[in-house]
């Protein structure tokens, strides 16, 4: 339901009025859990979501390759295995490599042997650096997708104890929330920008709404407290923009359930303008 609640939110319409050309894809058809088996407890429902993404990764390719930059709406956040592997792929082709900036709460780099609870969309960015699960590792080819180097965690604020040990360990730059309250945010978008497109063809940016706090995005299916603020959201967005850098962006964990009067999608919706060129003056 999360693409939906961005359609009703208006996001073609948003963007449209920034002299954007505007083509929705539709929707990939996503299995509905709850009439499948879970399968291996320690990545549930791994071959469904792995189907998902190889779909989403030869949709985005075809964007990439038609000129478009492909904004991905969900949903569960396992679906960057599919969006980050086509822009990986579609830069690699030139010989060049790809900038990762991953917005979220979470770490999202378990793997199955790790994750206490066998979700999926706890594990893909591990997938994106070449490690579990295998089934998102391999989309497209190639792995890893990115490089530890070239991956910044922006907004890191609920790590389990053993997660800590796989970030500490696996060579990524991490911005906690802490950084952000003692440096502020411009610096750490700064900070983040630049490790991001040191040597690289630009950035893909994967934006969980959880990283926002509750307050102003309560639709998510896991809130943190303590997350950013309206105007630090947006910041980031319009840092990005005036970057330049922006080759693809991901919009993720929209639950309409739990939200309340479609504000979290609302915001998203914001923030995707934000991104792609929307100024105060």
């Amino acid at each position: 339901m999360g693409p939906s609640a961005f359609r009703i939110a208006g996001v073609a319409e948003r963007l449209a009025a920034l002299g954007r050309t505007v083509v929705d894809e539709g929707d990939l058809v996503a299995p509905i859990p709850e009439i499948k088996a879970a399968g291996d407890p320690h990545k549930k429902y791994i071959r469904e979501i792995a189907n998902v993404c190889e779909q989403l990764y030869k949709t985005s390719l075809r964007v990439l390759e038609s000129g478009g930059t492909p904004i991905v709406l969900g949903g569960d956040h396992s679906l960057a295995a599919g969006s980050v592997a086509a822009t990986a792929d579609f830069v690699r082709r030139s010989g060049g490599s790809l900038g990762l900036i991953w917005v979220d709460a979470h770490g999202d780099m378990n793997t199955p042997a790790s994750s206490e609870s066998g979700n999926v969309h706890g594990m893909p960015l591990a997938a994106l650096l070449g490690h579990e699960p295998v089934e998102l590792s391999r989309i497209g080819g190639f792995s890893p997708k990115v490089q530890p180097g070239h991956t910044v965690l922006i907004g890191i604020r609920n790590l389990d104890e053993r997660e800590k040990e796989i970030v500490r360990a696996s060579g990524v730059h991490v911005f906690t929330m802490k950084d952000i309250d003692r440096n502020g945010i411009a610096t750490v978008m700064e900070q983040a920008l630049a490790v991001a497109a040191d040597g690289t063809a630009g950035v893909h940016v994967s934006f969980d709404l959880d990283v926002c706090d509750p307050a102003i995005a309560p639709g998510v299916g896991t809130p943190v407290k303590g997350g950013l603020d309206y105007r630090e959201a947006h910041m980031m967005m319009e840092m990005l923009a005036d970057s330049g850098l922006l080759r693809a962006l991901d919009l993720v964990e929209v639950n309409p359930i739990l939200d309340d009067r479609n504000m979290t999608a609302i915001l998203g919706v914001e923030l995707v303008a934000s991104a792609l060129g929307q100024k105060i003056l």
